[in-house]
């Protein structure tokens, strides 16, 4: 087969999830329902034959990847390619925070200006690039078998887009939850979207975190 199929899985819910406070590359931990997805997206593909999991090196992604990898008896191999794109001066702020002091970034950064980057950070153009390489430097890596990417919103986004020709300008209107199950099969010929955001094996509810 000339072809490599890809779960594409998002890392698992960190604090600043819930805070809606920008991550970015800055290293943060999951909390403990990410943890519990983490389980649950491990449990939810022990059947699924793998050849490899990858994971963006970030602690979020890798620890995730950490539990889908022990239920296959593999190791993860961690792509600094997977990263979540670098956001600059943004990243530890929320977003209406944002709004308030830097209006004019925030709107450029809404209109999703292609070139656009906040400084010190990295424009979807680059983005673009960026993970474009990585996918393929792992999948090709890997024809005729099935793999796993643990990664971020933004590069999911940006896998969305390539798989599916949406340009990068164009409003998002597909999921990019924590810890969803997406497949995608990968070619010399290109990327191509097989199914998006499966979260059925995260219907149970979480324990909740411990008040502090």
């Amino acid at each position: 087969m000339h072809c490599t199929r890809i779960l594409a899985i998002r890392h698992g819910e960190t604090a600043w999830n819930r805070d809606n406070r920008i991550q970015g590359q800055l290293d943060i931990e999951l909390n403990m329902t990410g943890r519990w997805q983490a389980e649950r997206t491990a449990e939810a593909l022990r059947g699924e034959p793998l050849g490899a999991v990858y994971s963006s090196d970030l602690l979020r992604a890798a620890d995730t990847a950490s539990a889908i990898a022990r239920t296959q008896g593999l190791e993860t191999q961690l792509h600094l390619g997977l990263r979540e794109r670098h956001f600059g001066v943004c990243q530890g702020s929320r977003w209406s925070e944002l709004e308030t002091t830097q209006p004019d970034l925030t709107e450029l950064w809404r209109r999703r200006v292609p070139d656009f980057a906040p400084p010190g950070g990295e424009s979807l153009l680059a983005l673009r690039q960026r993970v474009q390489q990585a996918l393929e430097e792992v999948a090709a890596a890997h024809l005729g078998q099935q793999i796993v990417i643990v990664t971020h919103g933004g590069v999911l986004d940006t896998l969305y887009r390539l798989a599916t020709g949406v340009d990068l300008q164009a409003p998002r209107t597909w999921q990019l939850g924590n810890a969803a199950i997406n497949r995608l099969l990968w070619s010399p010929q290109g990327l191509r979207l097989v199914g998006w955001a499966d979260t059925l094996h995260l219907d149970a509810a979480p324990v909740d975190e411990p008040l502090s």
